[in-house]
Parts: structure tokens; C-alpha cells; sequence
């Protein structure tokens, strides 16, 4: 009889606490980020290709958006990851090699593949496919 009031005692008990134990949601509202911030993930040995995407990459940007870049809504900075110093950053946006990133807030778009396919050899693809992915995060 006692193992009895025990398990009924336990069975009112757990639900009760189980629910006060989430504790109270607090609403929260973000402000979405307005800034696009452009990474270019590399290592300390880098080829011809590696380095022309990042140049072209950072020269496109300055092109297309002269306002953006002077004013800091649109930002280019190149990483290197065989610093310790960009762990944090590269761990946060889960990058492991070379790359390639526009991040806007939450949303991030990876254009590494068309920066290593197009950079040398048909520029001016890689600088439309900046202005379409940046156009598309600036509305």
C-alpha cells in the first residue's frame, strides 16, 4: 500500500513539474540584420585561383555596390583559417576549407563553386552571379 501511494503521489507530481520546468517564453524580437557581410575562407598556401576569386570577388563587390561598401552595409573580409584567431568565425558560420560567403542575418548563400569555376576564366559570369545573390539579399 505505501509503494502505492508513493507511485500515485509520483504520477500527480512529474507532469506538474515537468511543465512548470520549461520555464516562461520570453518573445523576443530580432531586428533582421541589414548588413551583408562577404567571407572569403583561405589558407596560408593559396593558388592563382584562390587568390583571383577573392580579388575578384572583393573588386565586384566594389563595383556594384560603391554606396553599400562605403557606407559598411556591405562588408568584404578575407579570413585566413590557419590563424587561430578566425576559429570562432569559421566554427560559427561551419566552414572547413575554402570559401566563398554572403551572409545576411541568418541567411547565408555559398558561392564558392562559382567563384573557383568563373573568376579566371569568364569574370564577368562571376561578377553577374554576385549581383544576382546580392540583389536578391538587399530586399
Amino acid at each position: 500500500m505505501k509503494s502505492f501511494n508513493i507511485l500515485l503521489t509520483l504520477a500527480l507530481i512529474v507532469p506538474v513539474l515537468s511543465c512548470s520546468a520549461q520555464g516562461k517564453k520570453v518573445d523576443e524580437k530580432v531586428a533582421p540584420s541589414s548588413k551583408i557581410e562577404a567571407y572569403y575562407f583561405h589558407f596560408n598556401s593559396r593558388c592563382v585561383t584562390c587568390k583571383t576569386v577573392e580579388a575578384q570577388a572583393k573588386e565586384n563587390l566594389a563595383v556594384l555596390c560603391p554606396e553599400q561598401m562605403k557606407a559598411g552595409t556591405i562588408t568584404f573580409q578575407s579570413i585566413n583559417l590557419d590563424d587561430a584567431s578566425s576559429t570562432a568565425i569559421a566554427e560559427k558560420l561551419k566552414v572547413s576549407g575554402q570559401s566563398l560567403l554572403l551572409v545576411k542575418g541568418a541567411a547565408q548563400i555559398n558561392i564558392t563553386n562559382e567563384g573557383f569555376m568563373y573568376a579566371r576564366s569568364n569574370p564577368d559570369k562571376f561578377k553577374e552571379i554576385i549581383k544576382q545573390k546580392v540583389d536578391g539579399m538587399l530586399k
